[in-house]
């Protein structure tokens, strides 16, 4: 029997085939979780369902701008209505200007460094709020963000948005403590970089991977299906005892000093 028959979950943040939320939620659909996915405009709708029909025909899509509470609100109560509670959220939102990447960091806007904080971090509080009373039917739930080692290094063409990612993991310490007591765990991944669209959006990319597959201790890059599995960990009864942890998949990269 699927370890996850039975259990709910909603996927914020895939984009296509390539999106690291797709395959962590194809590795959940697999277990037996039952899904909802939002989207972003009739161009992502599009996309979500052309992979959704083919692999979870039935799945729920909802739209959803993260930074309007209105939306937000009304995706969970619409899940609440079919699913009657819900066990995991995956959030894999994040977005900064392209030009706020591009230049120096110091020359982040006062609007760029708002926006890239607003949907890239404060988006997880939000959902998560939104979706307490949910876990609590469920006697409990499972948060997962995706974050990037940007958030504690400085990258070059990350700039901004690794401020916000470790917004973004500072916000997973603070709910998971928070949260614990009404048994609602809430961990992030730090995965490697993967040939995604958002990591397409950064300045020397192409070098980047390259640079990562020489010195990581694995000496190679972190494949989708890799992250996909310790998303399954962490959103799954498995890994019940993690709560507020950043993982890293990343072939082993940030213990390396030099």
């Amino acid at each position: 029997m699927p370890q996850l028959e039975g259990k709910t979950g909603i996927v914020f943040g895939v984009a296509n085939k390539r999106s690291i939320a797709w395959a962590i939620a194809q590795s959940l659909a697999k277990e037996g979780m039952r899904l909802a996915f939002t989207y972003q405009g009739e161009r992502l709708k599009e996309s979500v369902e052309a992979l959704t029909s083919a692999s979870m025909p039935g799945a729920l899509l909802l739209p959803c701008d993260v930074t309007n509470d209105a939306e937000i609100d009304a995706v969970f109560s619409r899940v609440g209505e079919e699913y009657g509670h819900l066990d995991a959220l995956l959030h894999s939102v994040a977005y900064a200007p392209k030009e706020e990447l591009e230049g120096d960091f110091i020359n982040t806007s006062r609007e760029g460094f708002k926006l890239a904080h607003d949907i890239s971090a404060y988006s997880l509080v939000a959902l998560t709020r939104a979706a307490l009373p949910l876990f609590e039917k469920a006697g409990g739930g499972s948060v997962l963000a995706l974050t990037y080692y940007g958030s504690q290094k400085a990258i070059e063409g990350y700039n901004v948005m690794g401020v916000a990612k470790a917004s973004l993991e500072a916000s997973v310490r603070y709910l998971a403590a928070n949260l614990g007591p009404r048994n609602v765990r809430v961990n992030a991944i730090s995965a490697g970089p993967v040939n995604t669209l958002a990591a397409r959006g950064i300045k020397g990319f192409t070098t980047m991977l390259k640079y990562n597959a020489e010195r990581a201790p694995l000496r190679r890059n972190v494949e989708l299906e890799e992250i996909a599995n310790a998303g399954l960990f962490l959103m799954s009864p498995l890994s019940s005892g993690i709560t507020g942890e950043v993982m890293f998949v990343d072939c082993g990269y940030n213990i390396i000093g030099l």
